[in-house]
């Protein structure tokens, strides 16, 4: 039996592992969806069906250089150690590749390894990974694109509510309560936002991602999300503006704040809640 350290170590290169599948996901499950939705609205418009290759799979098609196509070899794509060995620059055409790919790596190494310092090596602690690879997942498609895919919203939900009924981490009542409280309180003041200024302050796919995060924590967990999740909001949105890598008008998406928060509290909640009461006085 490996002693304690050492899994939190094995779940760290797993999460640099799993990290470069991620990054696979963040890439072309949009392209993906794209395609799909370009052929949907063929279909339901009755337009003439067009010739279109279809993007790359999440699995199969292997990975390569978006600027030469070259396929890279089995060493360019070790996690993190390939981009660092390489310089940051693709082996055949020398083109900068994006540091996307070893922060991903590395962040999800590190949460990984927090999942299992925090909850152990067995099932509850897989339970975990699994809730932080699918946040990371959606939160980088979130970043690039704006888009919170249903393809991993919609699993986070349902494995929520499953475990539920194990129980693993809250009740099965509490889980649907809260599941239901998140996705019709975003609702609520993305319509109530819209009828003051008609304009859209956020997206469906927020609705879903605050749901799925209370199937995993209940009720109790979503106020202090949704607090988190505005307070980092606002300090990036803050720093990015007066560092002017971004506009005022432009929209920022809310997914990968909303995602923070619940992983932080998914981890930190108890602490947080006794940090909270001590500082106020109620402990």
């Amino acid at each position: 039996m490996l002693p304690y350290w050492a899994w939190i170590v094995v779940a760290g290169v797993l999460g640099l592992m799993v990290g470069s599948f991620l990054n696979v996901v963040m890439l072309r499950l949009p392209e993906r969806m794209a395609f799909a939705w370009r052929n949907e609205a063929r279909e339901i418009l009755e337009l003439e069906a067009v010739d279109e290759t279809a993007p790359p799979d999440l699995v199969r098609q292997p990975s390569h250089c978006p600027q030469c196509k070259h396929r890279l070899s089995a060493r360019d794509n070790i996690p993190l150690f390939g981009w660092l060995l390489l310089g940051g620059r693709c082996r055949y055409c020398k083109a900068r590749i994006s540091i996307q790919y070893p922060l991903v790596e590395l962040l999800t190494a590190l949460l990984s390894a927090a999942i299992v310092w925090r909850f152990g090596p067995g099932w509850v602690g897989l339970a975990g990974l699994v809730f932080t690879w699918i946040l990371v997942a959606a939160s980088g498609i979130d970043f690039r694109t704006q888009l919170l895919p249903d393809q991993l919203t919609y699993p986070l939900l349902w494995l929520g509510l499953l475990l539920s009924l194990l129980p693993m981490f809250v009740l099965p009542h509490t889980a649907i309560l809260a599941a239901a409280i998140g996705y019709l309180s975003l609702w609520s003041l993305y319509w109530l936002f819209k009828l003051l200024t008609g304009k859209e302050g956020m997206g469906y796919g927020d609705f879903k991602l605050l749901a799925a995060l209370g199937a995993w924590m209940g009720p109790m967990a979503l106020l202090p999300i949704m607090l988190l999740s505005s307070l980092i909001g606002a300090i990036v949105g803050v720093s990015l503006i007066a560092l002017r890598k971004h506009e005022r008008d432009v929209p920022m998406p809310f997914g990968p704040f909303i995602a923070a928060a619940g992983w932080t509290w998914f981890v930190f909640g108890p602490w947080l809640m006794h940090a909270y009461a001590v500082f106020f006085g109620l402990r």
